[in-house]
């Protein structure tokens, strides 16, 4: 597969610094989104870079929040925030940012013509991670994730291209982006709840009989409980929901771009079997696809990606990709 010098050549990616800022994001993505890189290393050369950087920053500002230095005041992490927020702002109108993944970010902004709303969104929903602990009920947790998840799905479908006008296949991807970040939720219940925080529907909790003490104890003792297996049982089925939404948007992308999502949507899907698997126990282990499996995934699909770059390009430009001249 090409690499970082040949992603961003193909790109047209130039100048020293903006190019190293693409591969530092790059470097995030690689070490944080292992399983989403993997299906990014099936899209054309050209196109990785711009999803590098989404990705980076989105994993930058995560980190902010959810990995502060020991000891850091949570006003010392809403500052962080605000000096972020400023970046951007400067960064999206144009101005020198001092950051590599602001100016990353800000370059893929123009080229694909994304939205400054999609990026506020985004950052409002860090946000709710400084004071929000807990969430009501599907509601109350999608009005999270929709800045946290769903507006990723929106930010890489220009990037991606689609055979369809854009806003047929928004839904599609904002679901994807949904179903993503919920299946992240049910394998790092664990994790999440060592930082105070449950993502689980309240309602569904309480409707098993699961409230936060029990979900403490389970954390503690490494072990499932009948109610809370049962819990997460109802959670996964929720989850399938969203993946059976976005199913339909991958025949909608671009040809050379479908093998990346369907690679991308085949390996989150297989957290949940495992899931399954182990009878909805998500504290003793961090459920995983192994590197096989996505190799497994991942080959076939570069050879339907290789496939559909080798078939003649329409006459007028794809909707949303439209840097044909980054694909050869």
């Amino acid at each position: 597969m090409t690499g970082v010098v040949g992603e961003l050549d193909a790109a047209g990616i130039t100048g020293s610094r903006l190019r190293a800022d693409y591969v530092y994001c790059r470097a995030l993505h690689a070490r944080h989104g292992r399983t989403y890189y993997t299906a990014t290393r099936v899209l054309p050369p050209g196109r990785r870079p711009a999803v590098h950087a989404l990705y980076g920053f989105a994993r930058w500002v995560d980190d902010i929040v959810d990995e502060p230095p020991p000891g850091t005041a949570a006003a010392a992490v809403h500052e962080r925030l605000d000096a972020v927020e400023a970046g951007l702002a400067l960064a999206l109108s144009g101005g020198a940012a001092a950051d590599p993944a602001l100016r990353a970010l800000a370059d893929t902004a123009r080229r694909y013509r994304l939205p400054d709303d999609y990026f506020t969104a985004f950052m409002a929903s860090m946000r709710m991670d400084l004071t929000v602990t807990h969430y009501t009920d599907l509601a109350h947790l999608r009005s999270y994730m929709y800045g946290s998840a769903a507006v990723i799905g929106l930010q890489v479908l220009p990037v991606l291209g689609t055979v369809v006008p854009r806003e047929e296949a928004a839904p599609h991807a904002a679901a994807l982006g949904e179903a993503f970040q919920l299946t992240n939720f049910l394998r790092d219940v664990a994790e999440d709840l060592a930082r105070g925080r449950v993502y689980l529907p309240a309602d569904v909790l309480a409707e098993h009989g699961v409230d936060r003490g029990l979900l403490e104890r389970c954390r503690r003792a490494r072990a499932a409980e009948p109610r809370v297996r049962r819990a997460v049982a109802a959670m996964v089925e929720v989850n399938e929901d969203f993946y059976r939404r976005a199913r339909p948007g991958i025949a909608m992308l671009s040809p050379v771009a479908r093998p990346c999502v369907a690679t991308a949507f085949r390996l989150y899907r297989a957290i949940l079997e495992e899931i399954r698997a182990a009878d909805h126990d998500v504290w003793s282990t961090r459920h995983r696809v192994s590197d096989t499996r996505k190799a497994v995934a991942a080959v076939p699909a570069l050879a339907r990606s290789l496939l559909a770059r080798s078939v003649p390009r329409p006459r007028g430009p794809e909707r949303g990709a439209h840097l044909w001249r980054t694909e050869s």
